[in-house]
């Protein structure tokens, strides 16, 4: 007997149930073994379903890692300082996605191959048209007085998110949080920070 509750989902509902096997498939064996056959058999649904809204299986990884994205976002802190908010969203970046990020540097290498990309374009391929807490954090400290604007070049602003990426290649674990606040206060913090106003000699 057909199941025919599976075949009336439409639209919404389809789409995530495809992106979320999808993204079943890619943490069950990377992509070196992610097919649209085995997509299309763990969502219950046929091959040209899948091949109507993704046109290959790159474009299929791709909208899946955004996809389990958006179900798990980050939340802007609040804390009432820029480095309060640093930290916090570092340490939730930390425990919900650093180990997600490595993941995917480890298991996407047939995915570079394949589309001739770096772990950088996929990077911006998952990220577009998303908003960036960090920019709103560091914003929010721009306006506070709290880092001066001049010396948040795009290379400074991203700082703190490599060196997150690059804690977590390294040991495949969650950034404990006394590292976390050595990248704030000891690395960030002091290139950012406006410089004292000086006295005026009398």
């Amino acid at each position: 007997m057909k199941d025919h509750t599976v075949e009336r989902r439409r639209g919404k509902a389809l789409e995530d149930a495809v992106l979320d096997a999808a993204w079943s498939e890619l943490l069950g064996g990377g992509y070196a073994s992610f097919t649209m056959e085995a997509v299309a058999a763990r969502a219950h649904t046929s091959r040209p379903v899948l091949y109507r809204r993704w046109p290959n299986r790159a474009d299929l990884a791709i909208a899946a890692i955004r996809h389990i994205r958006h179900k798990h976002p980050l939340v802007i802190p609040d804390t009432g300082n820029v480095r309060g908010d640093l930290v916090a969203l570092l340490q939730q970046f930390s425990k919900g996605r650093a180990l997600f990020a490595a993941f995917f540097s480890l298991q996407m290498s047939e995915y570079f191959s394949e589309t001739n990309t770096s772990l950088a374009d996929l990077r911006t391929s998952v990220l577009q048209g998303d908003h960036s807490q960090l920019a709103v954090v560091l914003a929010r400290g721009v306006d506070r007085g709290e880092i001066d604007r001049s010396k948040l070049t795009p290379r400074i602003a991203s700082l703190l998110p490599d060196l997150l990426r690059h804690e977590v290649l390294m040991t495949l674990k969650p950034v404990p949080n006394a590292v976390i606040a050595g990248f704030v206060d000891d690395i960030f913090l002091p290139l950012v920070r406006p410089k004292p106003a000086r006295r005026e000699k009398k």
